[in-house]
């Protein structure tokens, strides 16, 4: 996957593509509107952080790149890549139980805490594009 060079972009089907896991320092992007919300991106390699309207939506430690990022009422999905195993966090329903896929496999069932934040683990090192689904 190439590194977003725009720090975030719209995709086709209502998605985006964030962060850039490549850099030293610190970047951000504010007021990228896209599909009538206002998008916020800051990363760099140690932390990626996406809001949307000010509210939190994704954060990774360390940094990722994240493309075809897509919300629905079902769920989330993306890909991620990184240069080093990553804790992702992102906002769902709150008190919600929802399946998590990590690749081809079913991490399990995970529910969300009463501020419906999720917090998953992905393997990225050398591991290049890593699909990531979470549905309820």
């Amino acid at each position: 996957m190439a590194v977003i060079q725009e720090l975030l972009c719209a995709g086709l089907n209502d998605t985006i593509s964030f962060g850039n896991h490549t850099l030293s320092l610190k970047a951000k992007l504010d007021d990228f509107e896209y599909g009538g919300n206002i998008w916020k991106v800051k990363t760099f390699a140690k932390m990626t952080k996406l809001e949307k309207n000010g509210m939190f939506v994704y954060e990774s430690v360390p940094g990722t790149s994240v493309l075809n990022f897509h919300e629905a009422e079902e769920g989330i999905t993306f890909i991620v890549e990184g240069a080093e195993d990553a804790q992702i966090t992102v906002e769902l329903l709150e008190d919600c139980e929802y399946e998590v896929y990590i690749g081809e496999d079913s991490a399990g069932k995970m529910k969300t805490n009463v501020s419906g934040k999720l917090t998953l683990s992905v393997e990225l090192a050398d591991a290049g594009e890593v699909p990531v689904k979470i549905i309820k």
